[in-house]
């Protein structure tokens, strides 16, 4: 092995992922499996959870299902305590899990602000914290967030989910300055993602003109988050903290055009 090769390899290390049943998490889970990685994942679905658990095995890692809500956070609490226990540490966290469904700025609430916020925000702070300790026992750890590029851009009809990405954004840097040197936090900000999410989310018409729009003239894979994360999660990174990075084929200002509102 080179010395290359080693920077991004991940033996032994654990990682916790929330969002951990499919999409970016399951990418994840299973790049990190194939660097040597064993790996907890967390999620609401019992039976994906246990198909990424069971994918990570047959790459040669230890791997725990953990279903839950990360909104709760007594099972964020309750989860930590069940990898440190089953798997003996915890080396890396990735926060993945997240989203908003977003309404036109005359339409949306303050109940929905506040909601989304805990399900991005204060549900990935509140896991970092509880994370921390077990980072620190380790001789110092990662914690890779995932945001989004909505965070950077204003777009029509997008409030929720690009504030909140902005605010996942922030607490990146933000945790960066307080936790170096022994703790690294990165964020990884995807753009249009073929996953499930977005298919439900817009129809194929609009993901080919997505697809059309973006300079490299196609949608990103979750496999192309995936390996971003394992950057920031490796040693390959290890001069890298509070940084943002954009994996989104260099996508347009405005993703989907939006037709200016009756206000």
């Amino acid at each position: 092995m080179t010395p290359t090769e080693a920077a991004f390899r991940l033996d032994d290390r654990v990682a916790m992922i929330t969002g951990g049943g499919q999409g970016i998490g399951e990418a994840t889970a299973l790049a990190f499996a194939d660097a040597g990685a064993h790996v907890a994942v967390l999620a609401r679905t019992q039976s994906d959870l246990e198909r990424v658990a069971d994918q990570v095995r047959a790459r040669g890692g230890k791997a725990l299902a953990i279903p839950g809500d990360v909104n709760d956070l007594d099972f964020l609490a309750e989860a930590v305590a069940q990898v440190r226990a089953d798997l003996g540490r915890i080396d890396i966290l990735v926060n993945n899990a997240g989203g908003s469904m977003s309404r036109p700025f005359t339409k949306t609430t303050v109940a929905q602000l506040e909601h989304s916020f805990h399900f991005n925000v204060s549900a990935a702070f509140e896991l970092s914290r509880l994370v921390l300790p077990h980072l620190l026992e380790v001789g110092g750890g990662t914690i890779v967030n995932i945001g989004s590029i909505a965070g950077k851009k204003a777009a029509r009809g997008s409030l929720t989910h690009s504030l909140m990405k902005a605010a996942v954004a922030q607490l990146t840097r933000l945790m960066a300055a307080e936790l170096s040197p022994r703790v690294r936090v990165n964020a990884v900000l995807p753009g249009a993602i073929e996953t499930a999410a977005l298919r439900n989310f817009v129809g194929a018409e609009v993901r080919e003109e997505m697809a059309r729009r973006t300079a490299m003239r196609r949608n990103g894979t979750p496999e192309d988050i995936a390996l971003a994360v394992l950057y920031f999660a490796s040693n390959a990174s290890s001069w890298v903290t509070g940084q943002l990075l954009d994996v989104d084929g260099l996508a347009p200002d405005e993703l989907v055009p939006r037709e200016i509102p009756d206000l």
